[in-house]
């Protein structure tokens, strides 16, 4: 496309009723990206009124309910297209835009179209926002292994750094087999490799490298994560749920899962299955945050030994009265308290009603926006 005459493009952007004020000759593939593009923008025109059938026969101006009328393209056709013709970066915008922007739930509830789907973050988020709709085992199936495959990408990028930090500190007076850069003891491997001294060339050579092994925390906690599952809170959710299974997975580490809206829904039977987690999660509704922390409560036996992470963005819907009570008592009687606006890779930005949280901080609860590399610090000095 960066070779492409200007004036096509200026035609693909404004669609196909530019043609009388910018005619031009397009190749065969530029016709078929002006048909494409004008499936799905094109309602842009039939919202406002402006736009009549498209092509020969339509029967209607108006959206139909999961499909790309009024033009001849079905969805998954026009999917096969939209790949054929434009590089990934812009076909994830695009997947996006008719998910989003048009309501195209097919995408993600018809077995055809999501097997051709790209397993991304997006699409993720796409797919537990529809998860109700889904009908069929093929849909199901197919919304598993986008589900599966997006996990598995967060997980291999977090999984060895969380459980070095959560495991121990470094043990400097004993020496691993395991080779891991920040393990290294250059000390120790220089004075290893004195006797290989070059005295010729003045130089050090290296032949043994020495790595410190780990002192590995086997004290008894409970992590009771505790997740809104409010359509805003969609990034957080599933951090939330591959945190929960690298946890699940620690030694002498119980974990709990709880996700809630205006219910409690206690998942802790998945929790060291990120996949299950995510596919028994209804994003949307509204939220009782006091609700959510009452049953939390009940899941304390050993308040000394328990860590409650809320993973919220505290906008309340119910009096927020309970919520500060059950907050004050879980700390006076021993819990550690966290309550997380954003648990998110990178930079962890959130919104986030900054009011509750400070009340929620006056109570005894630390308020943070964290990434799950900075989760697993904070959890690691807490049960040091």
């Amino acid at each position: 496309m960066t070779e492409t005459d200007p004036i096509v493009r200026w035609r693909h952007v404004l669609g196909r009723f530019a043609k009388a004020q910018l005619p031009c000759q397009m190749t065969a593939a530029q016709q078929r990206m002006e048909q494409a593009l004008d499936c799905l923008y094109g309602q842009e025109y039939r919202g406002r009124g402006v736009r009549g059938p498209s092509t020969p026969g339509a029967a209607s101006t108006e959206k139909q309910p999961g499909s790309l009328d009024p033009s001849q393209l079905n969805v998954p056709t026009w999917m096969t297209e939209i790949r054929q013709l434009f590089p990934q970066e812009t076909v994830e915008i695009i997947e996006k835009h008719a998910l989003e922007r048009y309501g195209l739930t097919e995408l993600v509830t018809d077995p055809t179209s999501l097997e051709k789907l790209e397993p991304n973050m997006d699409l993720l988020k796409a797919v537990l926002t529809f998860r109700s709709q889904m009908q069929g085992q093929a849909v199901l199936q197919a919304a598993r292994r986008i589900v599966r495959e997006v996990v598995e990408d967060i997980r291999q990028r977090l999984e060895n750094d969380i459980r070095r930090r959560l495991l121990g500190q470094l043990n400097r007076f004993q020496h691993s087999p395991l080779k891991v850069a920040q393990n290294l003891d250059w000390r120790g491997t220089l004075r290893h490799n004195l006797k290989h001294y070059d005295r010729d060339r003045k130089q050090l050579i290296i032949q043994t490298v020495k790595f410190f092994s780990r002192v590995e925390r086997r004290l008894p906690w409970r992590v009771i994560l505790c997740i809104d599952q409010s359509g805003s809170m969609a990034n957080s959710v599933i951090h939330s749920a591959v945190m929960g299974g690298i946890l699940a997975g620690l030694p002498s580490l119980q974990v709990s899962f709880v996700v809630f809206d205006t219910s409690v829904v206690d998942l802790t039977d998945h929790a060291d299955d990120p996949v299950e987690l995510l596919m028994s999660v209804q994003l949307g509704g509204g939220t009782n945050i006091g609700q959510a922390v009452g049953y939390c409560q009940t899941l304390v036996h050993n308040p000394l030994r328990t860590v409650l992470v809320l993973i919220s963005d505290f906008a309340e819907g119910a009096s927020p009265r309970e919520l500060l009570a059950r907050c004050r008592q879980l700390h006076e009687s021993g819990v550690t308290l966290l309550g997380l606006a954003s648990l998110e890779d990178e930079q962890a930005n959130a919104f986030y009603d900054i009011g509750m949280a400070e009340q929620l901080a006056a109570n005894g609860m630390e308020i943070a926006a964290l990434t799950p590399r900075r989760l697993a610090e904070w959890l690691a000095q807490k049960i040091a």
